[in-house]
């Protein structure tokens, strides 16, 4: 299994809770609609809380600003990433859910990468 982890930030003129809303509630359903298409097969989103409660963990480690929330997606391989990149219908649902993101992501400043599970508890 190969996932793919998001690490989203807001649009500026978004509070948090407009941001975690619309990507629960439009956003989710996007990709829920396109998830074959796209070979996925799990998908979670992970929405932070307030950030007064997280104001002392990331005090206590010296941590920078916080994200709004963190999308993994799960597939089965690499091959059926790349396989994606070949299929149009695969192709226009990436497409499709881009043009969405730029509605509520700030992209520029939401790193997203391909990797590999390592269970080491559970």
């Amino acid at each position: 299994m190969i996932k793919l982890t998001f690490c989203l930030r807001r649009l500026p003129h978004l509070s948090r809770e407009q941001f975690q809303d619309y990507w629960l509630n439009i956003h989710g359903p996007l990709v829920a609609s396109v998830a074959e298409t796209l070979q996925i097969r799990r998908y979670v989103q992970l929405h932070s809380l307030s950030a007064e409660l997280n104001a002392g963990i990331r005090a206590a480690r010296e941590a920078p600003e916080e994200y709004d929330g963190v999308a993994e997606l799960w597939f089965d391989s690499l091959e059926a990433i790349v396989e994606n990149g070949r299929r149009p219908e695969a192709q226009a649902a990436g497409v499709l859910l881009l043009e969405d993101e730029r509605r509520f992501i700030d992209l520029p400043r939401s790193p997203l990468w391909f990797g590999q599970e390592r269970v080491v508890v559970g």
